[in-house]
């Protein structure tokens, strides 16, 4: 029997419940917007994965203090993950890993063939699609860029992306090879073929997404509202 999957959303442009406008790559400041939780909004995406006692963080967001200032008001123990999933190398991804790494140095990090990982721990180097454990796979790196977190639920195929650079249609049809698609999380960038996502079950657009409106009007009972301290359960 499968275990249940839980992801909570660390780091996001937007804090859930969304109450102001989300935060814009083009704003100098960092955000100081919080929702009930005092969480805060910040240009960059970062997500716990659980399923069964297996935790893997989801990138790192850009901004090691927010970030881990995040994880401790959703009260989540640092100690207690050990893999951390890198998608791509950008700045808004792998900001906080540094941080992070000064308090779990004890960790296993998967990056794509593209990223040259300064820190010295066990890295396992993702080019081709790669079965991690039981369940849980990485698509490998696609258009020498960013690799994409698939999870086997019974439900079918939880797909996590974080910028999608290689586009949404080339991840899913990655992710296909390990089964059905059963919904999407994470930033979907300039996406605007709609209806690649129609026979998906769910879909949590975040981060980058340039098409948050027109995804939610066209497909309101699949869409999931993300955002800092968003709990997804499937």
């Amino acid at each position: 029997m499968q275990d249940e999957l839980k992801i909570t959303i660390i780091y996001d442009n937007t804090v859930y419940p969304v109450r102001k406008k989300p935060f814009s790559s083009q704003t100098s400041k960092l955000s100081n917007r919080v929702n009930q939780k005092g969480l805060k909004a910040d240009w960059g995406f970062s997500c716990l994965v659980e399923i069964g006692h297996r935790q893997i963080l989801f990138d790192t967001g850009a901004h090691g203090f927010i970030f881990l200032d995040n994880i401790k008001k959703l009260n989540i123990d640092p100690s207690l993950i050990k893999e951390v999933f890198i998608s791509h190398s950008h700045w808004d991804h792998t900001g906080g890993l540094a941080d992070f790494l000064n308090i779990n140095k004890d960790v296993k990090i998967y990056i794509p063939n593209s990223y040259s990982c300064p820190f010295e721990r066990k890295q396992i180097v993702s080019e081709k699609p790669l079965q991690i454990a039981e369940n849980i796979f990485s698509t490998g790196e696609l258009n020498r860029i960013e690799q994409s977190l698939i999870v086997k639920t019974k439900k079918g195929l939880v797909v996590i992306v974080g910028c999608s650079h290689p586009g949404l249609e080339n991840i899913i049809k990655a992710a296909s090879q390990f089964g059905k698609p059963y919904t999407i999380i994470g930033g979907l960038h300039g996406f605007n073929n709609f209806n690649l996502v129609k026979d998906l079950e769910l879909i949590c657009p975040t981060h980058c997404t340039q098409f948050k409106a027109e995804i939610k009007s066209l497909y309101p009972k699949k869409y999931i509202e993300g955002g800092a301290g968003k709990v997804i359960e499937v």
